[in-house]
């Protein structure tokens, strides 16, 4: 019995053994897989918060900014002497801006004749012709305020010599419109590319020798002392179509005058170097003459040099460039205020122009470009 009992003592305790040992494997298994579980939840869990996180950080950091961080912003320096100076900050610490000029060599990159030189560089065509040929290219002033496009192609050198023989008045102002207006917007184009390339290269860390001979060259045809390229920025600036065609309708009576005609003179530009043409009405005792250009662009680029450098004129390219910082649109007839100084009649030249402007709907060219020749000029104006 007792040798039974063991037996079956020894035979059912292993039996009993083995279930246990099942129990826990299943036991330990199931917890295993809720630990690991949980560890999966949890890294889930941690990734989404990381990833919302990150996700959330500029929104939050803004908002931080915004609150609690006072408002500043990090330009270059020209911006920032530009923004002070049209808000009128007088600290002392601020260098003046379009002050200083050295203005020697601001037209030498523009032709002007000797004055004993003829107006025979270029052929001269007469009006009859240039109306012919206005004809069949297609280009009226009417086609040019539908399309908004002038073709640099109907530029002229000269006027013609029967301007004044024209005795219908609508008929000679459109005919002068015509002639100056491709000038115009072909020099004012010229500015709105350098413009466009200056601004390319303040925002560049660090220019390349390029970048610094073109802007060298700028700061003597602008002449701007001491690199400052806040004033650079004031300076190199278009006119309005609208104001240029004024003042050269008013300077040359609709390109009728002496000067237009026998120096291509479009803006009654002084000189005093001896080079020019002598005033009628001149005293004796006068030596300044008003200066003669080889071609009529020439005469374009010498006024807006002019305007765009004069110590005169620095309130009118501080009105101008106050109207870049609102809208970015220049309006010739609040600018035209700030050009008393052009004329001896001072604010009755004023009168004078905002009257030509308005009455001959001058404004209605300000818009007009180029017609592009290819389509990296396309893309660049």
């Amino acid at each position: 019995m007792v040798s039974k009992n063991r037996n079956d003592y020894i035979f059912t305790k292993p039996e009993s053994n083995k279930n246990y040992t099942l129990k826990n494997v299943k036991k330990k298994l199931s917890q295993k897989k809720q630990f690991e579980y949980r560890v999966l939840y949890k890294f889930s869990l941690a990734s989404f918060f990381l990833i919302f996180s990150f996700f959330c950080l500029p929104s939050v950091v803004n908002f931080f900014d915004d609150q609690f961080v006072s408002n500043q912003t990090i330009v270059n320096v020209s911006k920032k002497n530009l923004e002070l100076i049209l808000n009128k900050n007088k600290s002392k610490k601020i260098n003046k801006i379009d002050e200083a000029s050295n203005l020697d060599n601001v037209f030498d990159d523009i032709d002007v004749f000797s004055s004993n030189e003829e107006n025979t560089n270029t052929s001269r065509l007469s009006a009859s012709t240039i109306e012919q040929l206005f004809e069949d290219t297609n280009y009226s002033l009417k086609r040019v305020k539908k399309t908004k496009l002038v073709n640099l192609g109907n530029t002229l050198d000269h006027l013609p010599k029967e301007m004044k023989n024209i005795e219908n008045v609508k008929k000679r102002k459109k005919l002068f419109i015509q002639i100056v207006l491709p000038l115009i917007i072909e020099e004012n184009t010229k500015i709105k590319l350098d413009r466009k390339r200056l601004f390319v290269i303040l925002n560049k860390n660090n220019n390349s020798k390029t970048d610094k001979e073109w802007l060298k060259n700028k700061f003597k045809q602008y002449g701007v002392l001491k690199n400052d390229l806040s004033t650079l920025k004031i300076r190199m600036d278009e006119i309005p179509v609208s104001l240029a065609i004024a003042q050269a309708a008013k300077e040359t009576g609709w390109g009728t005058s002496r000067f237009a005609q026998q120096g291509n003179a479009l803006f009654g530009q002084w000189t005093w170097s001896g080079d020019g043409i002598k005033p009628a009405g001149a005293d004796e005792e006068s030596k300044h003459k008003v200066a003669r250009f080889k071609v009529l662009k020439a005469s374009v680029k010498a006024y807006q040099r002019n305007i765009n450098t004069h110590s005169s004129y620095k309130k009118f390219r501080k009105e101008r460039a106050i109207q870049r910082d609102n809208n970015g649109k220049l309006n010739s007839l609040e600018l035209v205020k700030y050009l008393d100084k052009y004329a001896e009649t001072g604010f009755e030249y004023i009168k004078v122009l905002t009257k030509i402007i308005e009455q001959n709907s001058l404004k209605d060219f300000d818009d007009v470009n180029i017609l592009p020749t290819s389509k990296k000029l396309k893309s660049l104006i």
